[in-house]
């Protein structure tokens, strides 16, 4: 007697849908790079590196580039308006931000970047790892994907943020 076929894997869960307030509009999309904690771009975050260097943030050593940069809120000083500049200007800007309330210093800095960024999120829905997809006020979320590309482009934007450590 033949023994039944083993059973198929789940299937990824339907994709986890979001509506905010856009603070700069644009389409943007990659893996999610999530803290817990506020960021503060001035000292915080390295404009030529794209590296976190708060020292004990959750974040600390991770690189920013190309990621849908998740975070509360931002904090610090006007000057982190223009890191994110920089980090634009570098080519080690986040691919897009995702606030549950954004404040003026991060958001002028998305603005000045054009850097696509939403506020008024359940950011706790949303984890390091899953794929997001930005379009304007419309954020989606995928759990549990396997993505080739995704792999792909995180491997480009590491790459990017060790070229700009040199």
């Amino acid at each position: 007697t033949l023994s039944p076929p083993p059973p198929l894997p789940p299937s990824p869960p339907h994709p986890l849908s979001f509506t905010g307030r856009v603070i700069r509009a644009g389409r943007a999309e990659g893996t999610a790079l999530v803290s817990p904690a506020p960021i503060g771009f001035l000292g915080g975050v390295d404009g030529n590196t794209g590296i976190v260097t708060e020292k004990e943030h959750p974040l600390e050593g991770q690189c920013v580039a190309g990621k849908v940069l998740v975070f509360p809120t931002g904090k610090g000083s006007t000057v982190g308006s223009y890191i994110l500049y920089q980090l634009a200007v570098n080519g080690v800007a986040p691919a897009a931000i995702l606030n549950a309330e954004s404040e003026p210093i991060v958001a002028v800095g998305a603005i000045i970047a054009d850097i696509p960024m939403v506020d008024q999120l359940p950011i706790e829905e949303i984890h390091t790892g899953d794929y997001v997809t930005v379009n304007n006020e419309q954020v989606q979320v995928k759990k549990n994907l396997i993505v080739t590309q995704t792999f792909s482009t995180d491997l480009t934007n590491s790459f990017r943020c060790i070229r700009s450590i040199r």
